[in-house]
């Protein structure tokens, strides 16, 4: 089965910033976390992805096709969530919406009317006036009234409050259900990826680190906790990245029973956020 995004030693060169040879894929059914901090070159390779910036090297399939070449086809089966908003402000969500529609052979005007009262979404009022976390609703509902099998979402839940970024999520987790879809998440709040991401791939200064299972990474990688005295000879070649006090050291591990086969009780091996192994990663430099 080809994978719904593949994308083969993605390249881009700017004044100051590259991102050097991105290899990622996303299969049918799963959702993968983008991760990283910002200006890492998240927003970079989503423009890339969709056309809105020319490569200088590498190769992008999406549906199994060339992204340039079948751009049109590929962008009928795709549905945007951007954080900034993209619509006419002085329009109302009815007029905004037969303005979309037509650009979309699969739009579905039973699924748009379903989504716009789960969404309870006032189809009258202006979008200057709908609050951000309604244009979000907004957003996400037209992707889905036109049946997109990848959505992309950059910074989705950037400025919204608790109640609708836990509404977004569930509404994601309900979407994926339909294993013919993908959604690629990109994000810097790594809690959210924590409760739906099936897979979690960290770039940082244009380069991919890591692309891996996120239960492969919460069960495997540990944070460790211990005192200064066992970071002596080869001890630290176990860590990512170490951050020392007074009182002693905490550090990230990819391995970590390995670590307690080492140190034993000397140390104190606790279980990782996304967001404890992405600082560890990014700031490792900082702290070793």
């Amino acid at each position: 089965m080809e994978p719904i995004l593949e994308i083969k030693g993605l390249r881009k060169e700017f004044d100051g910033f590259s991102l050097k040879g991105i290899d990622l894929t996303l299969e049918k059914g799963y959702i993968l976390g983008f991760i990283g901090p910002n200006g890492a070159g998240k927003s970079t390779t989503i423009k890339l992805v969709m056309n809105l910036l020319k490569k200088d090297g590498g190769e992008i399939k999406i549906f199994g096709k060339d992204h340039i070449k079948y751009e049109q086809e590929i962008k009928n089966r795709i549905g945007f969530v951007y954080d900034e908003n993209y619509f006419y402000e002085e329009l109302t969500v009815s007029e905004m919406k037969w303005i979309i529609a037509p650009l979309y052979k699969t739009w579905d005007e039973k699924a748009y009317q379903k989504y716009i009262k789960k969404f309870e979404l006032p189809p009258n009022k202006k979008i200057k006036e709908l609050s951000k976390g309604m244009k979000m609703k907004f957003s996400l509902m037209i992707a889905l009234s036109h049946n997109a099998d990848l959505l992309i979402m950059d910074e989705p839940t950037s400025g919204l409050d608790p109640l609708i970024r836990s509404e977004l999520l569930e509404l994601l987790s309900e979407i994926i259900q339909d294993e013919n879809k993908a959604i690629f998440f990109s994000t810097h709040i790594t809690s959210d990826l924590d409760k739906i991401a099936d897979y979690v791939a960290l770039i940082h200064n244009g380069e991919l680190l890591f692309s891996k299972a996120k239960d492969e990474l919460l069960n495997n990688y540990g944070l460790v906790k211990g005192g200064k005295e066992i970071l002596n000879g080869n001890a630290k070649e176990c860590f990512i990245g170490i951050k020392q006090n007074q009182f002693g050291f905490e550090a990230l591990t990819k391995d970590k029973n390995q670590v307690k086969r080492k140190f034993g009780d000397k140390v104190l091996v606790e279980k990782p956020t996304l967001e404890d192994i992405m600082l560890y990663y990014t700031r490792r430099e900082l702290h070793a």
